[in-house]
């Protein structure tokens, strides 16, 4: 016959493996359910990925690198400025409408960009023309409507060609020239910047930790990785975009 700490021993252990039975009862299936359809991971995911994906400042010489002024003439014979944009989260791109290699391509992708953010009034695309000679507001807006560029705040703009250089040089850090033998006669860079509402250009870091400062246009989603092996950013890009969106 069982003692009085025996017997207390006994009942000690018949209610743990009570409460232990109701536990798996309860809450095994759930997590079962929950592993079965994603959705543990995909949260453990998505909250490494906001720590480690931020969309940083570029800086330099301690300083927030931010948009310059500028101020020229849209598809419409509008003028825009660097003001126009405030207060929207922007893509910028250089480009001319006689590209006969990557700017169809960087078009696409920042249609995709505009279709994918319609509903959003605080977004839009700057696209500057480094062949202004020829890029008069007439063609810039037969360019818009062949491709479908219909939002609003997507301003193809023309104006002095030095001035476009040097903010595509010294405002972007962006190639743009006058190359005779190049294709098409210019030769420019297939990188699209971010832009902030308050005027910076922003970035996520590399898998190194350093700023990427900008978003590989010239490969789509749906081509994924260029015959030189280069992946496409497009993807990211959305995503940073929808970041700086949900800021103040």
């Amino acid at each position: 016959m069982p003692t009085g700490a025996n017997s207390k021993k006994k009942y000690t252990y018949i209610w743990v493996s009570f409460i232990i039975l109701i536990f798996g009862i309860i809450f095994i299936p759930r997590i079962v359910n929950q592993l079965k359809s994603g959705s543990v991971i995909k949260k453990d995911r998505m909250s490494v990925g906001s720590l480690k994906n931020s969309v940083g400042f570029i800086v330099n010489n301690g300083q927030k690198r931010k948009v310059p002024a500028f101020s020229f003439l849209n598809q419409d014979s509008l003028l825009i400025s660097d003001k126009d944009y405030l207060g929207k989260v922007y893509v910028v791109e250089f480009f001319f409408t006689t590209c006969p290699t990557i700017c169809p391509i960087m078009t696409k992708n920042l249609v995709e960009l505009q279709n994918t953010f319609n509903d959003y009034e605080d977004f839009g695309v700057a696209s500057f023309t480094i062949n202004p000679r020829y890029d008069a507001p007439t063609v810039l807006k037969k360019y818009a409507q062949r491709y479908g560029i219909t939002d609003m705040d997507w301003h193809l703009m023309t104006g002095d060609r030095d001035e476009i250089y040097r903010l595509a040089q010294e405002g972007f850090y962006i190639v743009a020239n006058e190359v005779e033998d190049a294709p098409g006669g210019f030769e420019h860079s297939g990188m699209f910047a971010l832009v902030d509402k308050q005027g910076y250009i922003r970035s996520r870091d590399d898998e190194n930790g350093n700023p990427l400062i900008y978003y590989r246009g010239t490969i789509t989603e749906k081509q994924a990785v260029s015959a030189e092996g280069e992946p496409q950013q497009i993807t990211m890009l959305k995503e940073d975009i929808k970041k700086l969106l949900l800021e103040e």
